[in-house]
Formats: C-alpha cells, structure tokens, sequence
C-alpha cells in the first residue's frame, strides 16, 4: 500500500494475521480472546485498533513475539511485503544446551541393572534421587 492509501488504524487481530504471527485470521481473534496478544502491555481484545508506534506482544506456537507497528496492513501479503510492516523485537532464543552424550548399550546386553542405571543418570549430569539410592 501506498502511504497515502493506508489506513489510520487495523484491528489487531487482522494487523497479528497479516504480518503473520498467525496462520489464520480465527487464530489470531481466537488468541486475541484468550489474553495472548498484548498491545502497549494491555490484554487486547479482537476488534482493538493499532496504531504505527505500538508495541504487539503475542504469544505464538513457535514462542513469544514482539514487534513495533511501523506500518499498517490489514490484507495478508507476502513475507517479504508484511516484514516492512513491523519491526521485531523479539530476543533471540537462548542458546541451547549442548545434549548430553548418549549411551548406547551393546545390543542383546538386556535390561541395564540398578547399578547401570545410576552409571547412566550420572553421566548425564544427574544424580540418583534419594529413594535411588537404596
């Protein structure tokens, strides 16, 4: 959309869905109603407006989402097109732990017994409980 065309304000429902935080417009309402989108720190309902300058939290599938409006757009466009629409501001993810190693048992070895088991827990990184112990 051209700056002159564009709308002063779009619900937040439909601004979520056409910069896609969400797949479909239902989910967005439906996270809407459920307390999951936040505008400028405020529970949002729906039919909310937006506005450039505010800030959208919404809680996703794939985590939590923060953007600035930095545009405003009401029809589902392509990413690249909705992308100039917002600003993220979303922290990156934590750096993920490296996974412990992996024990691999030689194959017809059976059921690892008790005293295995606790060989395995630690080398994990975890200690035996209490009632392990025994």
């Amino acid at each position: 959309m051209s700056p002159a065309s564009s709308p002063a304000s779009v619900r937040v429902d439909a601004y979520a869905w056409a910069i896609r935080l969400y797949a479909t417009r239902s989910a967005a309402t439906a996270a809407c109603k459920a307390g999951h989108i936040k505008v400028n720190d405020a529970s949002a309902k729906p039919a909310q407006v937006v506005r450039v300058g505010d800030r959208v939290r919404a809680l996703t599938p794939g985590g939590e989402r923060i953007v600035v409006v930095t545009g405003l757009i009401s029809k589902r466009t392509s990413a690249p097109l909705a992308a100039l629409n917002f600003d993220d501001q979303t922290p990156p993810p934590p750096p993920k732990e490296e996974r412990p190693a992996t024990v691999l048992r030689e194959r017809g070895a059976g059921r690892p017994t008790k005293r295995d088991r606790r060989q395995i827990e630690r080398l994990r990184g975890r200690e035996p409980q209490g009632d392990e112990l025994g």
